[in-house]
């Protein structure tokens, strides 16, 4: 039974992120966009959650947007609901399927997707702290899964994704693009066929412009076209803390993971997959932010 109230964390008996994943309890990990068709030989009908910002400074977000030209080019594919907790982003969307001459459903709560039993899969670009909660709703409520990168916030609810994944008997795939390339793997079979000499490290660096990352010293509006409460959702309800809600969560804790979890993402992948490390490293290390 799906939740129907407010599902931000002050309003779900002020749990912690952990307890109210334990509550839920998916992903059989793969990469790239997949060709799907149902057990019926149809169409397998997608919902998209989590459209992005518009005109965001310098060309960044509207990430489920992109997607949606990627599903639409994918054969037994078929876009049938949008989900977005803006309500102008959610009518660009649909305006823009209507030019095509398509209807698709709208929606802000991500719950009524989950409810509707004429979607079979659905797409999540939500921001990074909804990755778990929204695949394991997704599985619970029978429907296959596509979430962006990273696949979760953090080690313990990618766990229990994979848990729900089994659990549940759904397919579920994270966006790790570049897994999908036909000519990164001749360049890495190149690479370990020995004519540039042994390969010893690799080393991936990311130079990108940014307009900042919106700190701000007062509260920022919310735009009185979100519902904040379901854009929170398992992560504390807190004062906008930033210069805009879309995009910039990349750079708070509590609904991000920073630029590695953004971009590093894709380039780790790249450097640990020329050097054929295609399992889990032994350990990890990560370094404290200075002080000062």
């Amino acid at each position: 039974m799906l939740q129907k109230g407010p599902v931000s964390s002050m309003n779900l008996k002020r749990t912690t992120r952990r307890d109210f994943l334990k509550a839920s309890a998916t992903a059989v990990l793969a990469s790239g966009i997949p060709s799907w068709t149902s057990a019926a030989g149809t169409d397998v009908r997608i919902a998209v959650a989590g459209l992005g910002g518009i005109d965001i400074p310098g060309s960044v977000g509207g990430r489920g947007r992109q997607l949606i030209k990627s599903f639409q080019a994918v054969p037994g594919a078929k876009i049938v609901a949008l989900c977005d907790v803006d309500q102008t982003i959610l009518d660009h969307s649909v305006q823009e399927f209507k030019k095509r001459g398509e209807n698709v459903a709208a929606h802000a709560d991500f719950r009524r997707v989950l409810d509707d039993k004429n979607i079979d899969a659905v797409v999540l670009a939500l921001p990074n702290h909804w990755h778990a909660l929204g695949t394991i709703w997704a599985c619970q409520a029978g429907k296959d899964v596509y979430v962006e990168k990273p696949m979760s916030y953090n080690i313990w609810e990618g766990r229990q994704m994979v848990a729900a994944a089994r659990k549940f008997g759904r397919v579920v795939q994270v966006g790790t693009q570049r897994r999908a390339s036909r000519a990164l793997p001749q360049a890495f079979e190149y690479l370990r066929s020995g004519q540039l000499g042994q390969i010893r490290c690799a080393h991936a660096l990311v130079y990108r412009a940014r307009t900042g990352i919106g700190k701000v010293s007062a509260p920022t509006p919310v735009p009185a076209t979100v519902d904040y409460d379901l854009w929170c959702g398992p992560s504390p309800k807190t004062p906008l803390m930033r210069g805009q809600l879309h995009y910039e969560w990349h750079w708070v804790w509590p609904t991000g993971n920073g630029e590695m979890g953004n971009n590093g993402v894709h380039m780790m992948d790249i450097c640990r997959w020329g050097l054929g490390q295609n399992q889990p490293p032994p350990r990890a290390m990560r370094t404290e932010p200075c002080s000062h």
